[in-house]
Order: C-alpha cells, then sequence, then structure tokens
C-alpha cells in the first residue's frame, strides 16, 4: 500500500493530504520504462563485445589469426637474412667467379624475374589478412626462383672449374712453327694487299715464312676435324677443333702428319710447310675461330715465346705489306 502523504495547511491550521495529479504519474512511469529500456540495450551491446562471452571456438579461432601473424612476421624476417645471403652469393657468382672463368655475368632482371599472366594469388584474395598472406608469397616466389638460376649458375661454375685445366691446355697458345724455323713472319692478320690481284682485302689469319718441310705444330689440345685440299686456296689444310669455341686451321701444307678424326695435343707435329693452294711461296697461312669468328692469332702466342719475341712479331705482324696467299 503506497504511503499517503501529507502537508500543513497554515491557513485552517490542519494537515491536509497531498494529491499528485494523473498526467505527472504518467510521464514519472514513461520516464522510468524509457530509462530502463536504455539501459537494457546499453547492457546487451557490451555483453556482446565482452570477451568473457567468447564462445571456445571464437578463442580459438582468434588465437590462431593472432599466430598466424607472428608466424608471418617470423617468416619475413628469415626471408630478409635469405635474400642478404643470396644477394652476396649473386654478387660473388658474377663478379669473381664467372670473371675468373670468363663467363657472362647473369643479368639482374634474369635472376629478380617476376611471374607474368594468370594471377597467381586469387585464391588468397577476399580475406581479412589477404595482402599479408599475398605479399610474403610472393616474394617467397621470387626467393625460390632466384635459388633456381643460382643453383643452376653454380652447377655451371663446377663444370668450368672442373674443364678449367681441359680449357687451359685446348687453348691455341703457340705459335704453329717454331721462331728457330722461320724465315719471317711474312704477313698479319687485317686488310693486306693480295699477291695476285694486288687489291687490298682482308687476310683472316698470319702468313710464317718457312722452308718446304719444316714442322707444323697443333698449337692446342683437340681433335682433327679435317685433313684434305678441298677448300679453294687453302691448299693442303688441317682444321682442329679445341672445343671451348676454339678451332684453328693450318694451310698450303706440303704434306699431313695427322689425319681426320685424329686426337691430338700442343705441340704434335701435324703436317709440314708447303706452298700447296693458292700460294706465292713455302709458307703457313694460320687462322684462329672463336665461335665461329675469326680472330687474332697473335693474341694467343704466350706459351712459347718472351715478352721480347712477342713484341717484334707484333711490330711485323701490324705492318701492311703483302700476303703470301
Amino acid at each position: 500500500m503506497a504511503k499517503v502523504k501529507y502537508y500543513f495547511d497554515t491557513e485552517n491550521l490542519a494537515y491536509r493530504k497531498i494529491k499528485t495529479k494523473l498526467s505527472k504519474k504518467i510521464g514519472v512511469v514513461l520516464l522510468f520504462l524509457t530509462a530502463a529500456a536504455l539501459f537494457g540495450f546499453l547492457c546487451f551491446v557490451a555483453l556482446l563485445n565482452t570477451p568473457y562471452f567468447e564462445t571456445p571456438k571464437d578463442r580459438l579461432q582468434a588465437r590462431e589469426i593472432e599466430n598466424m601473424k607472428i608466424r608471418y612476421e617470423i617468416l619475413n624476417r628469415k626471408m630478409e637474412e635469405v635474400e642478404e645471403v643470396l644477394a652476396n652469393v649473386e654478387d660473388r657468382d658474377n663478379n669473381i667467379y664467372r670473371t675468373y672463368f670468363n663467363t657472362t655475368p647473369i643479368p639482374e632482371e634474369q635472376r629478380k624475374a617476376g611471374f607474368g599472366g594468370v594471377n597467381r594469388y586469387k585464391d588468397m584474395e577476399g580475406y581479412n589478412n589477404s595482402e599479408l598472406v599475398i605479399n610474403t608469397t610472393k616474394r617467397l616466389d621470387v626467393i625460390s626462383k632466384e635459388l633456381v638460376v643460382q643453383s643452376k649458375s653454380l652447377d655451371e661454375i663446377a663444370k668450368l672449374a672442373k674443364d678449367k685445366e681441359k680449357l687451359l691446355a685446348s687453348i691455341p697458345a703457340i705459335q704453329p712453327v717454331k721462331n728457330e724455323d722461320l724465315r719471317m713472319m711474312a704477313s698479319g692478320f687485317g686488310y693486306r694487299s693480295d699477291p695476285f690481284t694486288k687489291i687490298r682485302k682482308f687476310h683472316a689469319g698470319m702468313d710464317f715464312s718457312a722452308r718446304t718441310g719444316t714442322p707444323i705444330f697443333a698449337t692446342g689440345d683437340g681433335v682433327v676435324v679435317v685433313a684434305d685440299n678441298k677448300m679453294s686456296g687453302y691448299g693442303n689444310r688441317i682444321v682442329i677443333r679445341h672445343g671451348f669455341g676454339y678451332e684453328t686451321l693450318y694451310g698450303h701444307m706440303s704434306k699431313f702428319k695427322a689425319k681426320a678424326g685424329q686426337k691430338v695435343k700442343r705441340g704434335d707435329i701435324i703436317g709440314y710447310v708447303g706452298s700447296t693452294g693458292r700460294s706465292e711461296a713455302p709458307h703457313l697461312h694460320y687462322e684462329v675461330h672463336k665461335n665461329g669468328e675469326v680472330i687474332n692469332p697473335i693474341n694467343f702466342y704466350y706459351g712459347n715465346i718472351s715478352a721480347k719475341e712477342y713484341i717484334l712479331i707484333s711490330k711485323l705482324a701490324n705492318q701492311e705489306n703483302q700476303s703470301l696467299d
């Protein structure tokens, strides 16, 4: 039962009941209900966002996401270390190993090339952490490709190292005719006057003037691939394939001592000086080819002549005189 409230009427000197208006009562009730509804809504929102009401599955998923972020951060740090080590190996590969073996460095764009064409990472899109996962995967793919390129390069370097001794023996590094057997170094590499037409034309080798029958030596290890007189102008000629892109040609021989298919060593006698073919006098016409291109033979006579002899023969070879063939 509600309490009855009174007030003292000073005019009549008596206590009278306090009567509350109906509108005021309704207003108080509505205010209470509104306040109660607002308080209930705020409590509901708070309950939805408080961790105390997460399900075990929600907590497990949240922990897995955090663990995944940590693992990706660790993976990215490890990839930075791998990239640093790989960059060091690539630098040594290009500037030490390949320089030593006279091999073309691998271009940077080939090492760092990405993956064009189809989007390889489409299945990873649309998630909360898609950017992190995609960037890490891309980085890992590039490193993997760099490792494949570097692995192949090191395989090549290992083969070059294994073949280094063979390469040094195969390079045409001596004169094909001994200095003591030479009458003179008749003509060098470059433009010379043709002995028959007197027209200036390119001379693709060097002419060594010597008596008929003077021994001719293989200038490097290799296999005789040609021993015939079928090519116009050269007369009796021998071609030796040394490997590593090198070939040497010996022309105008009086006779052969080696035959096609025979393996020869540097310094082996392969034939004798003559004047067969298109020749003005007994001499050896000698050419050096690298990867199908003729190159100046004088660059290779470091195996059996001194520096003083090299300077003298270089001066003679560079004189624009008349060739003997």
